[in-house]
């Protein structure tokens, strides 16, 4: 294929290990990978970026050339979620559509479910009203939830445990509703307690014993705000808070999502005067008895699902669609350990090696997950070579105007808004960003790489001060990026 843009000399800025001294004489460390390259075809393993060292002490600086650093591997975060979104391209097409089936017996139900990771209980809802609607009032034996679309584990090895009771960790599961999402809300008391509100329709259990505290009284006890959760969807808030004149707004992620929809189907049965005489049961009948599909639910098609992924950072999308991967290249149950090996095999169908890479998810989500920055580069070439079949990048979130860049510090300046198309990512200590640079009519005109690891903000001097030196980082950064794009 023809390059979208002639070569121009390529803009090398390497890896940075930053030493950042703060007025108290300490110190926070940083590897820092940050690059440009045109847009043109060209074989990115013969990049040849290299690793420099700048040690920056108040206005004293030094900078020497160490190696070839091209290929280390980086916790990629959420940057990953471009992958996926081009290995989804690729394999499942724009045609692609999650569906959930209703069919009947005239004994059993079942229910079939696909790991739409966007299907709610209006949809379900619509499910039995077509049913009844067509003269099926009465299951005489039992309603299966048929969750055989997906095996294994519900969340990958790596996902932080502080973590898995918020709905950016909610479970990747074929039985997925509302998001495996619960909204709440957390108020102060004067009374120096706390109240809980979770809305009537969530069927959860969520306790508090948090106590409200001054901000000087948290501090000295070093405590915190603290969730447990288990597997029959019981949450339990405990710790300290600060008093708060507004509710704290709380998300949970739903443990169980086979018990919570269980719980929910009981309720729009019983709306709907559908009785049941068995019981709602998880998995297959034994039986192969004849059954008559009588409702369908399909989701939105696969350029919907990218777009939401892609702006939103939705962790949930991108594991279903890792697992759909799995099942669509290896004709079997989707799981992450068969999903991964499909993103892996796809890209190298399309020309990308991803040697030597860890993928453990598709969401980006697991803390042990590695790629390098020559990887993440051959993906970005892959997808602006050939945009005007992917239509991806228009997918991305735009610098300073939607998704997760509206709000981004470092994409608010006027110079820079709307001139970057990107993915972000973060987790633990990482602070990613990998996409492209648009010119001044808004094509695609440079791809880069921005990759930082282990930055841990000096507690002692406020949170703001330190991520204040992140931002003017990537700004600097995000401005060159512009800048070799015209």
């Amino acid at each position: 294929m023809r390059s979208l843009f002639s070569l121009q000399s390529l803009l090398v800025i390497g890896i940075i290990v930053l030493s950042i001294a703060s007025a108290r004489s300490s110190s926070l460390m940083a590897d820092r990978y940050h690059a440009i390259e045109p847009l043109a075809n060209r074989d990115t393993r013969q990049n040849s970026q290299k690793k420099n060292t700048l040690k920056s002490t108040g206005s004293h600086q030094t900078l020497s050339v160490l190696d070839n650093t091209h290929t280390q591997l980086y916790p990629p975060a959420s940057t990953l979620k471009i992958l996926t979104a081009l290995a989804a391209k690729a394999k499942l097409g724009d045609e692609f559509r999650y569906t959930t089936a209703l069919s009947a017996s005239d004994s059993d139900w079942v229910l079939r479910f696909s790991g739409d990771p966007t299907l709610t209980r209006e949809d379900l809802n619509r499910l039995l009203v077509t049913a009844k609607r067509l003269g099926h009032r009465k299951i005489n034996g039992d309603l299966w939830l048929d969750d055989s679309a997906f095996s294994g584990y519900d969340r990958a090895v790596g996902w932080p445990w502080d973590g898995l009771g918020v709905c950016y960790s909610a479970p990747a599961s074929a039985i997925s509703l509302d998001g495996n999402c619960a909204h709440a809300a957390l108020y102060s008391q004067k009374n120096g307690q706390t109240r809980v509100n979770l809305p009537a329709h969530y069927p959860l259990k969520v306790i508090t014993t948090t106590q409200t505290v001054s901000e000087k009284e948290q501090k000295a006890r070093h405590c915190g705000l603290e969730l447990h959760s288990d597997n029959t969807n019981r949450y339990h808030l405990s710790g300290c808070m600060t008093s708060r004149d507004k509710p704290l707004p709380l998300k949970f992620a739903i443990q169980n999502s086979a018990l919570y929809t269980k719980a929910v189907l009981k309720t729009l049965l019983k709306a709907n005067g559908i009785v049941l005489n068995g019981s709602i049961r998880i998995g297959q009948p034994s039986t192969n008895t004849a059954r008559q599909t009588i409702a369908r639910h399909h989701s939105n098609p696969l350029p919907s699902l990218l777009k939401v992924m892609l702006q939103e950072s939705n962790n949930l999308i991108a594991d279903n669609l890792t697992k759909s991967l799995g099942a669509a290249v290896y004709q079997t149950s989707g799981s992450f350990a068969n999903g991964t090996a499909a993103i892996i095999e796809v890209l190298a169908q399309l020309g990308i090696s991803l040697e030597g890479a860890q993928l453990v998810d598709g969401s980006g989500l697991s803390r042990n997950n590695r790629l390098s920055p020559q990887q993440m580069f051959a993906v970005l070439h892959y997808i602006a070579n050939h945009d005007a079949q992917l239509q991806l990048i228009t997918l991305l979130p735009s610098s300073g105007l939607d998704g997760t860049l509206k709000y981004r510090p470092s994409m608010r300046a006027e110079d820079i808004t709307g001139r970057i198309k990107a993915k972000s990512g973060s987790l633990y200590g990482s602070y990613n960003m990998a996409g492209f640079g648009l010119n001044e009519t808004g094509t695609p005109h440079t791809a880069f790489v921005h990759f930082v690891r282990d930055f841990f903000p000096d507690k002692t001097l406020g949170q703001g001060y330190q991520m204040q030196d992140l931002t003017n980082i990537e700004q600097h950064f995000f401005r060159q990026v512009i800048k070799q794009s015209q």
